[in-house]
């Protein structure tokens, strides 16, 4: 084990070479008085931390979306009422409550009522599909489930008669000024945040309130957050990358922005940024890219000081990207964490920051996060830079995996000197330069990112090895377009021949979304190796041609449907699209159809809200939205006939 012991330095800047605390010191506002988020805080609960917010910072803005806003006093209001109606249902002492909430202030107000009748929430995305919405609350064990009337019509697709229903849009409008108070830990149990599981089902990380409340201060000392600041919450509430703004905005008196960007364009976001004078941004770098391709040059984000990107690796491109939008007023941070150990690497950058062949690094240990690496067999150094796989050691960790003792004694192991320090070993592999910086070097086992979100290949193999047809299947990561998506290698069995619509309608009822193959290879048998293993390396990558649909091809006609075919088939880099082909089946996910919404915007100069592309995903359909009736019985190509002109490209070989 190599010890990183002697590259950590105390607080300010832990664990950071002089040049890079220079760049961090730009994080504190001049103008701001920052109050230092202190370890002894962490020894509470969170309900306990927030009532301090609410006394000293009633009359601010707590959370804010582009339909409602309420202040402290507002949330905590609402928060009372839920926890009391939670204490009159289910009675005193900790036990799982699910919330089936969109990123949002009602999620906000359930998880803070939660967690003031003593329980701990489990968040549930609505876009997840009813399968793993299932199997989440029947992990859990919840025998209450929280919602909204917005969310009823999916409730009975997934509950059982054991559950009781709670939904906060029938709670009377009677405020609470009174805190609910229950006697809580700081070792007491404040939620739990399910990630992809080995065994093909999802598990759920547990997280104490002293664990997300040092999460917090990490992220408020890093970045120097205040009761000015206003932060983004563009990730889903129930992923580990969603607990970093939610609580560092909470527990210190600063606003909160929920934006849900999968329905919304990257424009949109550009706009909601300025108009609300966001000051720090979080996401994953490829929603990072989406913002900046909307941008026209002439956007300013004065107020925009501290941008953050995390969940996949950075690329030179993106710190092009920030120097020429906002290095002027803003530092640039690149995070590294996971839902087991949470922010343990940050590598800040600036307009002076200088970048190279190996690529952006995850850079040096926060505090009270020591980062070891495991050696490999081999001992491998390159250039004098140690390779290993990334072992975390800290007090504040995750308290394990729910119900799966096995599972957190394999994952978390008590640390020799004890103290209540124990070892996570992440699965990441590091490359480590003497001064203790960290580039990441891939994943040592079978999970990939995709779009921010942590990927275990084996619970996809699983799912398509269900389908009757197939004979098997393997999955993999693939980089496409600087992003990793995932490939789908699958053998029909004797006598079938699945479609790639048959197949993702398959599983879109067991996966989640971002857990979808946005590509399909058939082949006749899998990769072997000679001893009989599955041989990954020597899976073919998959090629540009339209894969295999039940309906047969049919080749664009007018001008309009040859302009968004074309789009298409740049944006997903295939050789033809057919009329009625799927966007999603040929391998679409959100980020690309923003992609799609950007540039038809600009082909045909005209004003298309994304929600409803998200509604018209074949070209044919979208053509019937773009082109009605009035326009239809006109010659496409003379633009004066319509009202909104729409620009035809010649005819490409689709």
């Amino acid at each position: 084990m190599t010890d990183l012991r002697d590259h950590l330095q105390p607080h300010t800047g832990v664990g950071l070479p002089k040049h890079q605390q220079a760049i961090a010191a730009a994080c504190a506002h001049p103008r701001r008085h920052f109050v230092e988020f202190e370890e002894s805080a962490t020894e509470q609960s969170i309900p306990a931390r927030f009532a301090q917010q609410v006394k000293r910072h009633g009359q601010r803005v707590a959370v804010k979306t582009r339909e409602r806003g309420w202040t402290y006093q507002e949330l905590n209001r609402r928060a009372n009422r839920v926890a009391e109606m939670i204490l009159a249902m289910l009675g005193h002492g900790p036990e799982p409550v699910c919330l089936l909430f969109a990123s949002g202030i009602d999620a906000v107000a359930g998880l803070l009522g939660t967690l003031k009748a003593g329980k701990f929430y489990v968040p549930l995305d609505p876009a997840f599909p009813h399968a793993r919405l299932a199997a989440i609350l029947e992990d859990s064990g919840a025998r209450l489930l929280l919602t909204s009337d917005s969310n009823r019509d999916r409730i009975s697709e997934f509950t059982s008669a054991r559950v009781c229903l709670l939904d906060m849009s029938e709670l009377d409008d009677e405020a609470l000024d009174k805190d609910v108070f229950t006697s809580i830990s700081p070792t007491d149990l404040a939620c739990l945040i399910y990630t992809s599981g080995s065994t093909g089902q999802p598990k759920g990380v547990m997280q104490t309130h002293r664990t997300l409340l040092h999460w917090a201060m990490v992220h408020t000392n890093e970045l120097r957050i205040t009761p000015e600041d206003r932060l983004t919450f563009l990730h889903s509430w129930s992923v580990g990358s969603g607990l970093f703004h939610l609580w560092a905005s909470l527990l210190n008196g600063a606003a909160l922005f929920p934006f849900d960007v999968r329905v919304s364009a990257a424009d949109q976001l550009a706009r909601y940024l300025r108009q609300e004078r966001l000051t720090v941004y979080h996401s994953i770098p490829a929603v990072f890219r989406e913002l900046t391709a909307s941008f026209s040059g002439q956007e300013r984000f004065p107020d925009l000081s501290r941008i953050i990107l995390s969940g996949a690796p950075m690329l030179a491109e993106d710190v092009e990207l920030y120097k020429r939008y906002f290095a002027a007023n803003s530092i640039l941070l690149h995070m590294m964490g996971a839902a087991e150990i949470g922010w343990v690497r940050r590598y800040f950058i600036n307009e002076t920051t200088k970048t190279n062949i190996d690529g952006i690094p995850v850079g040096y240990a926060v505090k009270n996060s020591e980062v070891m690496l495991l050696e490999q067999e081999t001992g491998e150094t390159i250039d004098g830079a140690r390779i290993g796989e990334i072992a975390v050691k800290s007090r504040y960790l995750a308290f394990g995996y729910w119900r799966q003792p096995e599972e957190t004694v394999a994952k978390f192991a008590p640390a020799p000197e004890g103290a209540g320090l124990r070892i996570y070993r992440t699965g990441d592999i590091g490359r480590m330069e003497p001064d203790g910086l960290i580039f990441h070097a891939g994943r040592k086992d079978f999970q990939v990112k995709v779009r921010g979100h942590r990927v275990e290949i084996g619970e996809v193999e699983r799912a398509l090895v269900e389908h009757p047809s197939l004979k098997e299947a393997a999955g993999v990561g693939r980089r496409i377009y600087g992003d990793t998506q995932l490939v789908a290698y699958v053998v029909p069995a004797p006598g079938h021949n699945p479609n790639v619509s048959e197949l993702r309608s398959f599983l879109k009822d067991r996966l989640a979304d971002y857990m979808l193959p946005a590509t399909y290879v058939t082949l006749v048998a899998l990769p072997r190796t000679p001893n009989g293993k599955l041989d990954y390396a020597a899976l073919p990558p998959p090629d540009t041609v339209r894969p295999p649909f039940a309906g047969a091809y049919m080749a664009p006609e007018t001008e309009l449907e040859w302009t968004i075919a074309l789009a298409w088939r740049e944006v997903l880099a295939l050789e033809r699209v057919g009329l009625h082909d799927n966007f999603f089946d040929l391998g679409g996910n959100s980020l690309l159809l923003a992609q799609l919404h950007r540039r038809l915007q600009a082909d045909l100069r005209k004003d298309i809200p994304i929600v409803h592309m998200l509604q018209h995903t074949t070209v044919s359909a979208l053509v019937r939205y773009l082109a009605p009736q009035a326009c239809e019985t006109a010659a496409i190509g003379s633009v004066d006939d319509c009202n909104e002109p729409l620009r035809a490209v010649p005819h490409p070989t689709c």
